[in-house]
């Protein structure tokens, strides 16, 4: 008897359905996990959830200061440990990966969270501000997968935090939409390619979130303007999440293995607009580009702490963020464009 394809196909997806829906969530309970860009930010909001559900962090940045303060801030005792480097360095992401182990005696799971953004119109970007943010925003985190792989293997998991702009390019946010549609793609095809293994990715495309990163943007263009309409989009609570929120709802998608999340309500509809009606989103979004700042012609990069003007630094909601998620601490030591 031949059976049609069709049905097959149902009996197929039927069974995968079948599958997720009764696989057991995975419990972090004594896990441990290795966290980029965990210093600050959402990274740091991602630590204390994790620490929450009884996992052990690893968090490695750029900054030894801003490390320290983060590990103070979770206390934790020795559940939390941490490690300088870059995740553009070969070497620094082989030694976090060893001393997670070392550490822990494991490692479980792989938070690619770090992260660069340049703020500015097109006009007044370089093709190496591609370059740059394409380094840490997609290729870090293949280079962090692959060599955390064979601690991952038969079990571990992978998070690549992409963004919203990973999937509808925004304006004035060229090189970090390019290097968030990369990191998007690297999420689906290591889930493909790693599932034999045990391992499972899970990549999350958060839009804008409360967790006080704007200041250390880099700025191009009419820098005070472009800070200005940035970190004041960052901070309104209609169109931006609560970190503490985004962390909680990018730790669930760990836990049930999803392929791929949106998180926050202005995320998802984005998306949806882009699926159901892209002429009309890429309209939109150049009308959008029309009410920016104009181009100022010239390629001078500022820190957004550099050029905050009074009304920014004046906004409760904002301040509340950057003292909550260690971004004042920056500004002694400096580590532009870091987004989480």
């Amino acid at each position: 008897m031949r059976i049609p394809k069709r049905l097959l196909l149902t009996a197929a997806v039927g069974a995968v359905a079948a599958r997720r829906a009764f696989r057991a969530p995975y419990d972090l309970t004594g896990r441990a996990a290795l966290i980029t860009g965990g210093s600050r930010g959402l990274g740091l909001a991602l630590a204390r959830e994790l620490l929450d559900r009884g996992a052990r962090v690893t968090l490695m940045a750029r900054s030894a200061g801003d490390l320290e303060r983060a590990q103070a801030s979770l206390n934790a005792g020795e559940r939390v440990q941490v490690v300088a480097g870059d995740v553009t360095v070969t070497a620094d992401i082989e030694r976090a990966v060893e001393q997670t182990v070392r550490a822990h005696g494991r490692l479980d799971v792989l938070v690619n969270n770090a992260g660069l953004i340049q703020v500015g119109p097109l006009a007044d970007m370089t093709e190496e501000d591609f370059r740059e943010i394409l380094e840490v925003n997609a290729l870090a985190p293949l280079r962090l997968t692959l060599a955390a792989r064979p601690h991952l293997r038969g079990g571990g998991r992978v998070l690549i935090v992409s963004s919203v702009g990973g999937r509808v390019a925004v304006p004035h946010l060229a090189p970090y939409s390019v290097s968030k549609f990369a990191s998007a793609g690297l999420g689906q095809a290591l889930r493909t390619e790693l599932a034999r293994e045990g391992i499972t990715v899970t990549t999350v495309l958060p839009g804008l979130m409360r967790t006080g990163s704007p200041m250390n943007a880099s700025v191009k263009g009419r820098h005070a303007q472009e800070y200005a309409w940035f970190a004041t989009a960052d901070s309104l609570p209609v169109v931006s999440l609560d970190a503490r929120e985004a962390a909680r709802r990018i730790v669930d998608a760990l836990v049930r293995g999803d392929a791929e999340t949106m998180v926050g309500g202005p995320a998802w509809l984005l998306r949806v607009a882009q699926a159901l009606a892209p002429q009309l989103t890429a309209d939109l979004m150049g009308l959008t580009n029309r009410l920016l700042p104009a181009p100022a012609g010239s390629t001078v990069t500022r820190v957004g702490r550099e050029v905050e003007g009074t009304v920014t630094q004046r906004n409760p909601i904002k301040r509340a963020a950057e003292v909550e998620f260690n971004q004042l601490g920056a500004h002694r030591e400096g580590t532009p464009g870091d987004l989480k």
